[in-house]
């Protein structure tokens, strides 16, 4: 097929190979489709471990049962899948998750973007589309589910395991990059759960990230309490400092108070109050957010008691607390003001759209 034949052929089918289409507008619905499914059902099953009230164990049970067809199904929409394509990925995720391990979040990504596009190749194109495309769809998603998803959980598990360790091993240093890094990814268009999910980051390693995601999102709530008020400490505090991206695009320096407090927060987490996140390893990438990150702590506390462990004293809650809320806002509100004193943050610069 002549080369402006196959690019009018997936123009006409949406097919986009690009940076933004898989790596932002992918990773991001991904995290929608997460954030229904794994984290309510662990905010629900949390809850009801703290109630007693079995019913939200239930619920939140049946809700991180379905993550896979839940991510599948959120990056074939991202994807602008045709309605055949989108339902047949609801298996392909489940494959895709149960087969990738550890590394289930990374195998959705890739495999349900791989047969999102390979149904929408076929979608429309003959007179039994009712079983051609969802045969190509489950087909081709299941069969790189069984043959790749192994692999790309071995290699996340590995990735992971090495940031742990090296966290263990110089719990300074890693604490800062962990906790830098991940934050970032929080506020940009990505998806940082998923991608702690995907590495199956949790231990000092978790505590590091969770350090990071809370410093941008209390950050960002704290020192743009002047422009967006209560309902900017709200949107931003417990929903996300994605929100802020438009005004980092704008000008980047409105970035540097909350990446200088995630510097902070990090390292302290891991060398003065030893913060392990061994709940979950998606919650190592929430933050605040419906404030899964700090539950995901005491959810780590409870299966410790469980097994024997001595219960958090007075230092452990102090030092979650300073992590998680108290030092991400005073630091990112002392370096904001002092930026803003020296006009390198204009007012109102820091605005949210209405």
């Amino acid at each position: 097929m002549p080369k402006h034949s196959v690019t009018a052929f997936l123009a006409r089918k949406d097919i986009e190979v690009s940076f933004q289409r898989y790596a932002i507008d992918a990773l991001s619905a991904m995290a929608q489709g997460l954030f229904a499914s794994l984290l309510i059902g662990t905010i629900l099953t949390t809850v009801g471990d703290l109630s007693g009230v079995g019913f939200f164990n239930e619920i939140g049970t049946f809700a991180k049962s379905v993550a896979g067809p839940a991510m599948a199904v959120a990056i074939g929409y991202a994807l602008r899948a045709p309605a055949l394509v989108l339902f047949s990925l609801a298996a392909v995720g489940y494959a895709a998750n149960a087969a990738g391990g550890a590394g289930g979040p990374l195998a959705v990504l890739v495999i349900a973007i791989a047969a999102s596009e390979l149904g929408k190749a076929v979608s429309k194109e003959t007179k039994v589309d009712i079983i051609v495309t969802p045969a190509v769809t489950v087909l081709a998603g299941c069969g790189l589910a069984l043959g790749v998803a192994p692999w790309i959980g071995a290699l996340a598990s590995s990735v992971g395991g090495f940031i742990m360790w090296a966290t263990e091993l110089q719990p300074l240093f890693m604490g800062i990059i962990v906790s830098v890094v991940i934050g970032i990814a929080l506020t940009l268009p990505i998806s940082s759960a998923a991608i702690c999910a995907a590495l199956g980051l949790t231990g000092l390693a978790g505590g590091a990230a969770l350090a990071g995601c809370c410093a941008q999102m209390v950050g960002f709530a704290v020192m743009s309490f002047r422009e967006n008020r209560w309902g900017g400490v709200l949107s931003q505090g417990l929903g996300t400092s994605m929100l802020q991206m438009g005004n980092i695009m704008r000008k980047p320096l409105v970035w540097v108070p909350p990446i200088v407090a995630s510097a902070v927060t990090g390292p302290l987490a891991t060398c003065v109050f030893a913060l392990q996140q061994n709940g979950p390893a998606v919650a190592s990438g929430m933050g605040t957010c419906g404030l899964v990150g700090p539950i995901g702590v005491y959810t780590g506390w409870v299966a410790g008691m469980e097994a024997g462990a001595a219960a958090p004293g007075a230092f452990e809650w102090a030092g979650l607390a300073l992590v998680c809320l108290v030092l991400p806002a005073v630091i990112s509100w002392a370096v904001c003001t002092l930026m803003r004193r020296a006009g390198l943050i204009a007012e109102g610069g820091l605005k949210l759209e209405d």
